[in-house]
Formats: structure tokens, sequence, C-alpha cells
């Protein structure tokens, strides 16, 4: 029933000899493809905001500034040449390019996404392009990115960049500065978009060409809320892309057609789906560092948003906030460590695992016109487990003890023997009357969450 209804929502069917038909599915894109291989295995990857914002940290001349802390600068209307002295207190000596890369191997992260230019226009890496950066502005006077990408490339880890192409508080011509600037279009509507076009040919698309070639290999670009964005504006900064580094990946927010799908910040979806996405999220509840932001995620809470954000075919892209001094948070770093000793012994439930065969599991749509914030069809979340696969394994991770014995929803394959992921106990199946379950020792191995794999035949399940 959901392929017919979806093709119509999306207004993709089509009518042949009377009938409504649903056109063949877009073929994948080898090249595509490729590229995303990577991708697909990882699964969990760290998030940095960091940025002049870290300096304020939430407050703006003793008052607290509500919102995110990378948005303090609109959040508070702080005029530009205010906000620029941030750029002269800005001195992180304590920043360890090492020491990250090390807590994102740690945590079983498999690469980095930093914000190598934010809405607030503030470039973290040396650019010839705009003298508005953290080498030359700055008495750090060095290039951060340079320090990361380097650290990456001695430790092995991929390292991508995230930048806001169309939001540059700092620029007459960047979206988003109305209190500096007055309104982004003026009554004709033409007028300032002119001047967008100008900052993006002058600014924007030439720092996106200076990370993809001043610092190696670069995993993926990190778009971000794309304003005005139409689609020849997005193929211009996607030609600078493919031109420049071919396996870059493009995420989904450059305003046209990315590489994989990113979902909205912290969202994670209520089904599984075949197509490469990633879940952008928090550790807490802001992206940049905001001292009074203590509302930290427990590590059994990210544990779980990772598996069950693997079960649905998804990458986890976690954030953290480091302060001005460039220190990452230690209950940020305490919890990653916490769940990457977790992923020592777990982790092949998770990398490069495909999605659940099953779904019941996730939960159900409320029968009831009840809506979630977003004003969403509600739908009433399972917590209790979660399952991944690989070829000839099914894994079962639970973060609830089952209280009796657990069945495992039907397949037609034959089931050959099972056992507990991180120490390789057996775990006896037993099957009757078509139904094939087992029993759990109590308390679970586990208490943050148990994996059980269930080896059978052939390589996928067959419902």
């Amino acid at each position: 029933m959901r392929r017919p209804i979806l093709a119509v929502l999306l207004g993709v069917a089509v009518v042949v000899s009377g009938q409504a038909q649903t056109p063949a599915p877009k073929p994948p894109d080898p090249a595509k493809e490729k590229r995303l291989e990577w991708f697909r295995e990882a699964k969990y990857g760290m998030f940095i905001h960091w940025g002049l914002y870290a300096v304020p940290a939430g407050e703006w001349k003793g008052q607290r500034c509500l919102g995110l802390g990378e948005w303090l600068m609109n959040r508070c209307k702080v005029p530009v040449r205010e906000y620029e002295q941030l750029a002269t207190q800005f001195n992180p000596v304590k920043f360890n390019a090492d020491e990250w890369v090390q807590l994102a191997q740690d945590a079983g992260m498999k690469y980095m996404v930093i914000t190598s230019k934010h809405h607030d226009g503030f470039a973290m890496f040396k650019s010839a392009a705009s003298a508005y950066n953290v080498a030359d502005a700055t008495p750090y006077k060095q290039d951060i990115l340079k320090k990361l990408a380097d650290a990456c490339a001695k430790k092995g880890m991929r390292l991508g960049f995230y930048y806001s192409q169309s939001q540059d508080w700092h620029e007459p011509g960047g979206a988003g500065n109305t209190w500096d600037f007055g309104p982004d279009t003026a009554p004709d509507g033409k007028t300032e978009l002119k001047k967008y076009d100008e900052y993006l040919r002058a600014k924007a698309e030439p720092q996106v060409k200076e990370l993809l070639t001043n610092y190696g290999p670069v995993a993926l670009i990190w778009f971000d809320t794309p304003r005005f964005m139409t689609a020849e504006r997005g193929q211009r900064f996607a030609d600078i892309v493919r031109s420049t580094q071919p396996n870059t990946l493009i995420d989904g927010r450059l305003g046209t057609e990315g590489d994989y799908r990113s979902t909205g910040d912290n969202v994670i979806p209520s089904e599984s789906s075949a197509e490469a996405w990633e879940t952008p999220a928090t550790i807490n509840d802001t992206w940049g560092f905001r001292k009074d932001d203590t509302n930290w995620k427990s590590a059994g809470q990210i544990a779980f948003k990772l598996v069950d954000i693997v079960s649905k075919g998804g990458n986890y892209l976690l954030n953290v906030g480091p302060t001005a001094e460039g220190v990452i948070p230690q209950p940020s770093a305490d919890v990653l460590r916490t769940v990457g000793r977790w992923l020592k012994v777990n982790g092949d439930a998770v990398y490069g695992a495909g999605a659940s065969p099953f779904g019941d599991e996730f939960g159900e749509w409320t029968s009831k016109n009840a809506k979630d914030v977003r004003g969403q069809k509600l739908f009433l979340a399972n917590n209790e487990w979660r399952a991944t696969t690989k070829p000839g394994k099914l894994y079962l991770t639970f973060f609830v003890e089952p209280r009796t014995a657990f069945e495992i929803p039907p397949v037609k394959n034959r089931l050959l023997r099972a056992y507990r992921l991180a120490d390789k106990a057996p775990v006896a199946l037993k099957t009757e009357n078509g139904k094939t379950t087992f029993t759990m020792d109590r308390p679970m191995l586990d208490p943050m969450a148990t994996v059980v794999v269930v080896e059978f035949d052939g390589d996928t399940i067959v419902r």
C-alpha cells in the first residue's frame, strides 16, 4: 500500500492505457554509489560547531541571549562591527587537534565534520577570499582547519567541512542579516538578490574552492540553509566540488540534489529508507558552546539513537561544541567515550550494518489526530529492541530486558545458531509451532544494550 500512495503524493504517477502506473525507480548512479561506499560503512561521525560565538557563550553584554549558541549574532541582533571585535578575543591556546581526533576514535566515530564558516561569516581557516578569518583576524594567527586536517591524515580519520553557503551575516549581500543591511530582498524582489550573487561569487564560491584545494582529501561538504539557492546557484557549488574533488560527498542542504539526505536537526525518521541519509544531532540542546547548557544526553540515550538510526538505514552525526579556549567539554567527552567502549565490543551490529528487515519494532502511528511539535502525524516509538543485518547475520540489540522469551519475527530462512556478540556466549534457540524464541540471561550482559547475533542460511532475510 505504501508505494502507490507515496507515488501519488510525490506527483510521479503516470497514466498508461487509462490506468495509473508507478514508474520504475530511477536507476542508481554508479559514480554516486561509489562515493557513498565509505559513508554507508561508517554510520557514526562527529560534528563540531566552533567559531567566534564560543567567546560570548550564550551571553551578550551581560544579558542571556536565548537560542542556539551559534545563532547569538542573529538572536541578539549584534551589529557587524561589534561582533567583529570577538575575533580580537579568540585565542584557543588549548586547542589540540590530535586530542580531538583521538576523542573521535575513542568514541567509535569514523568521520569528523567541522564548521569552516557558519552563518556569522567568520572562517576558521586561512582564506584569500576574505580577511575575516582565524589566521588574519585573531591573536591565534593559525589555520584551525589545517591543524585538524593534518591530525586526521595522521590518524586515518576522514574529515569534512560544514560551510554556510547562503546565510552570511557579515556580508551585505549574504542572506540573513536584516538588522544591519535591511531586508534580504527589495520590494521588487530582485535588487538585493543581485548583491547576493555578488557575495556568492566573491566569497562563498572561492572559499569552497579553497576548502577543496588546501586541506587534502575532503570527505564531504556539509552545506546548510539553502535560502535563495536556485538550481543554477546550487549547481555552481556542485560543479566546484565535482571538478575539484570528484569523490567528495555533498549533503542534502545545498539547494540542489546531493549525495545523501540530511534530516531535520535532531530528527530521526520513523521508518527505514534505502536511500543514504544522516541525522545531525546535538549532545545537549545547542550546537555552538553555551556555558548555561549542561543538559547532556546519557550514554544510553546516545547508544539507542545510534542503533535506531542504523536500523533504519542512516548515519548519526553527533555534535560537540568546544569552548573559546579550544576544549571539548568534559561531560561530552565522557559520554562519547562510554559509548565508544560499548561499540568496541558491539560495533559489528553498527558499522556497515544494513537496516532492519522487520520494522514493527520501531513503533506505530497513532490512530488519533494527535500531532507532534512540527505538526506531523504522531508516531508512538518503541525502544525495547532494534535489528540490523549483515550477510548471514541478524543483530538484535536489546535496550530493555525481555521479561519473557523473545520471539524472532517470522522469516523463511533457516536459523542456524545464536550467541551474544560481546562474549560469544551461546543463546539457545527454541522452535515450536513455527515460532522461534530464545530466553536471555538475567540481568542482561550489558545494562546499556546487549546484542544477540542470529546466524541464518543465505545472505539476506526473506520474509
